[in-house]
């Protein structure tokens, strides 16, 4: 069986995958699993903790061979406000609610949620349903990023 334990961030690596992995946000947040890549590459990954997978990030196997991880695009909504206050009323309230959220600019982003979505319309946000990879926020508690991408603010 082809094990994959270890990673090797998006950047740091110029070989040729020979396989890949498309994956959602919560796929890719994996410590041990079964994967099939788009070619039929098999394999374990097999992590020491928990991690979350990042967009181009390679998955090592066992003999070197590396297996590309692609983000899945989802059903996103794009949350925007006309000004600094309104941004930072909006994004209390989303964490609030504990929901994943990425930050892109001024802008963040979070998974179509008609019930959230209504909320944040009342709070004067503009809303702009997108598709796209979503690559949330790990949070004050996240533990097991393999690396850092630079998502400071």
């Amino acid at each position: 069986m082809k094990i994959a334990g270890h990673i090797r961030p998006a950047g740091t690596w110029h070989e040729t995958a020979i396989d890949r992995v498309v994956l959602d946000a919560d796929e890719r947040h994996r410590r041990r699993v079964m994967l099939t890549g788009e070619e039929g590459t098999k394999f374990l990954l097999d992590l020491d903790r928990p991690t979350f997978l990042r967009d181009g990030d390679a998955l090592v196997l066992g003999d070197g061979a590396i297996i590309r991880v692609v983000a899945k695009p989802e059903a996103l909504v794009e949350v925007s406000a006309p000004t600094a206050q309104d941004r930072l009323r909006i994004a209390w309230h989303i964490g609030n609610r504990h929901t994943d959220v990425e930050v892109i600019g001024d802008k963040l982003r979070i998974r179509r949620d008609h019930v959230l979505e209504e909320m944040l319309r009342g709070f004067g946000a503009e809303l702009t349903p997108i598709e796209a990879p979503f690559e949330p926020e790990g949070g004050a508690y996240a533990h097991g990023h393999a690396h850092s991408h630079g998502h400071g603010a």
